[in-house]
């Protein structure tokens, strides 16, 4: 009987685990992508008497309680536009940053009992999450577009603005949820870390109010937070406004590059200790 340590061992991980990974086979399962993308907003309104309305009303009546106490009662300044219309453009690049933050970063925990028994590429999980947010998005933008109707009001080629804003604001979460995905495998205060970080981000963050507010020697350090640039830029995007905006949106397309790429390669240098920690 031969010696346990002279045996072959076959040691099975998945393509590039040392890198970034063989980016092909994300192609090769984009059916799992979609079926997890799909069953994210089946199981999200299932058994829901209102089903999708809630992804209209959830927005819509945030927007009215901060018109209310922020526009009316609190007198902050919107830049001439309805506080509504000022408020509900911030509330859209938000909540789809918020929403895949909060999604994709608890997707790799709720999927637990998937990446235990089949093998596919774990970075589908939180981009399918990532997915299922942006369909919230887009309902969301239908609302925004009756607004705006109703308002009378036609940001023009500013609109063009848009989808570059929308990239951005997907690509910063999507990284950002790559390294709290994979931290929240081993460590599992990133779960309750995640929505008070969230909670706090967004007073951080111009939703309610304008750059107006902010003292013109702080706006500098104000702007090193992305969401600065990226719920300005929606705002130009949406309601119009003058290229002062485009300077905002440098460091949010950094910050994007840099949490997309780093979280790519750390996701993927742990990506083979999931199953053993889950």
């Amino acid at each position: 009987m031969s010696d346990a340590t002279s045996r072959p061992h076959i040691r099975i991980r998945p393509a590039g685990a040392d890198g970034l990974g063989r980016w092909g086979e994300l192609w090769e399962f984009r059916d799992v992508l979609v079926m997890l993308a799909a069953r994210d907003i089946k199981l999200r309104y299932k058994q829901t008497a209102l089903g999708v309305l809630w992804v209209i009303l959830q927005p819509l009546v945030a927007g009215i309680i901060f018109a209310v106490i922020f526009g009316r009662l609190a007198g902050l300044p919107s830049g001439g536009r309805p506080y509504l219309l000022f408020v509900f453009a911030g509330l859209l690049a938000w909540n789809l940053f918020a929403g895949v933050l909060q999604r994709a970063g608890n997707s790799l925990v709720g999927e637990s009992k998937l990446i235990t028994k089949v093998y596919f590429p774990r970075l589908l999980i939180p981009g399918a999450a990532a997915a299922a947010a942006l369909v919230d998005y887009a309902v969301s933008l239908g609302v925004m577009a009756v607004l705006l109707a109703w308002h009378g009001v036609w940001p023009g080629w500013w609109l063009a603005l848009l989808p570059v804003v929308t990239l951005l604001t997907l690509a910063l979460a999507v990284g950002i949820s790559l390294w709290v995905s994979a931290l929240n495998v081993r460590y599992r205060d990133f779960m309750y870390a995640l929505p008070f970080l969230i909670q706090v981000w967004m007073y951080a963050s111009p939703v309610v109010y304008g750059l107006d507010l902010i003292p013109v020697h702080w706006r500098g350090v104000f702007a090193l937070n992305p969401l600065v640039g990226i719920i300005e830029g929606n705002r130009v995007a949406l309601l119009g406004g003058g290229p002062d905006v485009l300077p905002l949106l440098l460091f949010p397309t950094l910050a994007a590059v840099v949490a997309l790429v780093s979280g790519a390669y750390f996701f993927r240098r742990v990506e083979r200790s999931f199953a053993d920690n889950l």
